[in-house]
């Protein structure tokens, strides 16, 4: 069996493939365009093996995880058709087709979660490294339970105790120090930054040339409810977005606005409320002026809604 990660994987996705390349035997990971940092830390500290190159067609099974359409696996090597995609991302149908098996459950913080179950279900057992693994994805897609749901806490309490983990073991795993070039990344994304605002929320775009994630992070930290920054590589855009979880309570959905976005401008875009990204061919200042223009439709519509609810209550 092969599994396939999303390109830049990040731990929930790398976490997810090496559980299940654990519990079912003669499995291969494969990361057609790399890890992201925290991923690559992790994967060194617990000697993952990873794929950076083979024919998926030379397997019998083939696995994807955590990517919710084909173009994010950011690779030019064909998928053969047929494909079991295990994923928690707002559906965007790209899979249709192509996938002979579509797990979806959208309501699940961490793609690691359904693993968990999965490999449950199947009666395997899930080693201490495994669910160390596993926890690392939990934390990191959760924003160190940020945006945990409940279902998730029940998984990762499970693990700890079934396992014996205890917790500064599991954070551990994914802490890395801030390098000198992402705190300068973020920096530059603080100088570049635009913003606007409706009422008291405030939406904030900025480019930069890597470590978007983080960069969203430090300019959300500075006061802004929903973040914007992308990057540009020669014709090809990415964009990465987050907002507060105040924000997502009050109705933004970072997921939908992003695959609203890509379904009009022929790009790849998904996620969750509070955290979601879009690739594509296109010009990334043009793309990030379309999100904040989306996000500013939304604010407005809260605010509508606010005004309304106020007034029904005075009339009470």
């Amino acid at each position: 069996m092969l599994v396939i990660v999303h390109g830049n994987a990040d731990m929930d996705a790398l976490g997810s493939a090496y559980a299940l390349s654990r519990a079912f035997p003669e499995c291969d990971i494969f990361a057609p365009n790399g890890l992201d940092r925290v991923s690559r830390m992790v994967a060194d500290k617990m000697c993952v093996d990873v794929l950076e190159g083979c024919d998926p067609a030379t397997y019998e099974k083939v696995v994807v995880v955590d990517t919710s359409s084909p173009e994010q696996l950011e690779t030019e090597t064909a998928i053969p058709a047929g494909v079991t995609v295990i994923d928690h991302h707002k559906p965007t149908g790209r899979w249709d087709g192509l996938a002979g098996i579509f797990y979806c459950d959208d309501s699940r913080t961490s793609c690691c979660e359904i693993v968990k179950d999965i490999i449950d279900l199947a009666g395997k057992d899930i080693g201490r490294d495994s669910a160390l693994m596993l926890l690392g994805g939990m934390l990191t897609d959760s924003g160190h339970f940020q945006y945990a749901r409940p279902s998730m806490l029940s998984s990762f309490q499970d693990l700890m105790v079934r396992c014996s983990i205890d917790m500064d073991e599991a954070m551990d795993l994914t802490r890395a120090p801030v390098s000198m070039s992402e705190k300068i990344a973020m920096m530059k994304a603080i100088e570049r930054t635009r913003f606007d605002r409706v009422g008291e929320m405030i939406v904030a775009i900025s480019f930069g040339g890597s470590f978007e994630a983080s960069s969203c992070r430090a300019i959300m930290a500075a006061g802004a409810d929903v973040v914007f920054v992308g990057s540009q590589r020669d014709e090809c855009f990415r964009l990465s977005a987050r907002a507060t979880q105040d924000a997502v309570r009050k109705g933004v959905h970072l997921g939908e606005i992003m695959s609203g976005v890509g379904e009009e401008t022929m790009t790849d875009g998904g996620g969750h409320g509070g955290a979601a990204g879009l690739t594509g061919i296109g010009d990334v200042e043009a793309m990030l002026n379309i999100c904040m223009n989306r996000t500013m439709e939304v604010f407005r519509d809260i605010k509508r809604r606010q005004q309304l609810e106020a007034e029904a209550s005075e009339k009470v």
